[in-house]
């Protein structure tokens, strides 16, 4: 072997070796059932009281999800205190009962959350709450809880009826400074915000400010009578969605949750599944972004966290590896990238998950291409279609591209920067997607 295989192989150890700490640490927080509510995590202690909802069947899957990315520029020192911060987010998964994930992961102190509510919307772009549906959620039996800086908190199940395909939201008020801010800055999806404890209101008077992000949130559980597991879509803005119509829920993930519905309401014999959402604009497979903990995480860095807790996850769908080429000021390593890819396989094998991952999509016509990098593209791919990495492949190159000239993508699915597809194109990439990939387990030798 030449000393450049032994450096690939050494790689490609490093990484398993760093994804497997990482699922070890958050195995604490992967728990499948209610006694994973009120764990504070990262510092602190764990609090401990009755469930706010009764033991009742179902199974626990995500209704949606967002991975925290950052810390919000401009709430370095004050946060958010004395306001109240409704996010809305959108179901992928119907149940009785709800919980909810919030993060301080980029706070510098200590969050206090004094109250906490969830409703269903009572319509579509409104910060107006469903008044019978109004739930007071609790943290260990309690109103209020704090979550140390660099950790999460998951609170304790509510009844309520949760629909699929139905606008959540979830309010929190905090009466202290504490910042900066964890947050999803590419939510496509207006939330709002209001000054004093509006947790409560079910009228949207109060709550005058708008928001492109998602704040403290980053999950959303249902004990679910129609899901018997979780889909976690992993990935970067293509999975993000940042090109796809604001408030529309058009992102692909979306559209594949949608397909899935449709499907299982005909009769298909395919598994009963939600889909969530991480992905992260920007993301790459192997570098981190600045900051300590790193803003923009790397996918390696990030997996367990966003992947192995969420709860029941059956299937892995990732989408990573384009800005491993087009950010990196060197040329992008094919064999690194993809055994980082491979990292990521193990881990998820190592819980028993299947993995269907995508091939890398044309970018040419954007300002960051060059042939070198189309080239260290089509070598990703060609592994990844040789069935070198992935339990099962979805190719949204072939699906996407110009047939004129494959190495861009084609006209009608361009957002108009030659990388992101508009709502057309992410429609095309969840309807590329084989809903039978979705059974059976991971099976490929690495």
């Amino acid at each position: 072997m030449t000393r450049r295989h032994h450096g690939y192989a050494l790689l490609s150890a490093v990484v398993a070796l760093i994804v497997a700490l990482s699922a070890a640490l958050y195995a604490g927080v992967a728990a499948d059932g209610p006694s994973r509510s009120a764990a504070v995590t990262g510092g602190g202690s764990h609090h401990h009281g009755a469930s706010a909802a009764p033991a009742s069947a179902g199974t626990w899957v995500g209704a949606w999800s967002a991975s925290p990315v950052g810390g919000e520029p401009g709430t370095e020192t004050e946060g958010l205190a004395g306001r109240s911060v409704r996010n809305v987010v959108h179901t992928t998964a119907s149940g009785t009962s709800a919980r909810i994930t919030l993060s301080n992961l980029y706070g510098q102190s200590a969050l206090t959350i004094t109250h906490a509510s969830i409703a269903l919307a009572a319509g579509h772009d409104t910060a107006a709450a469903d008044a019978g549906t109004m739930r007071r959620l609790t943290f260990g039996g309690s109103a209020s809880v704090v979550v140390p800086a660099g950790g999460q908190v998951v609170g304790d199940p509510v009844a309520i009826r949760v629909p699929r395909a139905a606008d959540v939201l979830v309010t929190t008020y905090s009466p202290t400074p504490s910042g900066p801010v964890t947050y999803h800055p590419r939510a496509r999806q207006v939330s709002y915000v209001a000054d004093g404890d509006r947790t409560q209101d079910a009228d949207a008077s109060a709550y005058t400010g708008q928001t492109p992000y998602w704040r403290y949130l980053t999950a959303l559980d249902v004990l679910s009578d129609d899901s018997a597991g979780t889909v976690v879509v992993f990935g970067d803005s293509l999975t993000d969605g940042i090109t796809s119509t604001q408030g529309a829920n058009r992102r692909w993930p979306d559209v594949l949750a949608g397909r899935l519905r449709r499907a299982l309401a005909g009769g298909s014999d395919v598994p009963r599944y939600s889909v969530v959402n991480e992905g992260i604009s920007g993301n790459q497979v192997l570098m981190d972004g600045l900051g300590r903990p790193p803003e923009n995480e790397s996918g390696v860095g990030r997996f367990a966290r966003d992947v192995l807790s969420r709860p029941n996850v059956k299937v892995v769908v990732i989408d990573l590896g384009i800005n491993d080429i087009l950010r990196n000021r060197r040329l992008a390593d094919p064999d690194a990238v993809v055994a980082g890819l491979r990292g990521l396989v193990r881990a998820a094998h190592a819980r028993g998950l299947k993995v269907v991952g995508a091939t890398l999509m044309p970018f040419q016509g954007h300002r960051g291409w060059s042939p070198a990098k189309e080239t260290v593209r089509q070598e990703i791919n060609e592994r990844i279609r040789a069935g070198r990495v992935y339990d099962a492949v979805t190719d949204f190159d072939r699906a996407l591209r110009d047939p004129y000239a494959p190495n861009r993508l084609r006209p009608y699915y361009d957002s108009g920067d030659h990388l992101h597809p508009n709502d057309s194109g992410f429609a095309k990439m969840a309807d590329t997607f084989a809903l039978t990939d979705l059974r059976g387990a991971g099976s490929t030798e690495l």
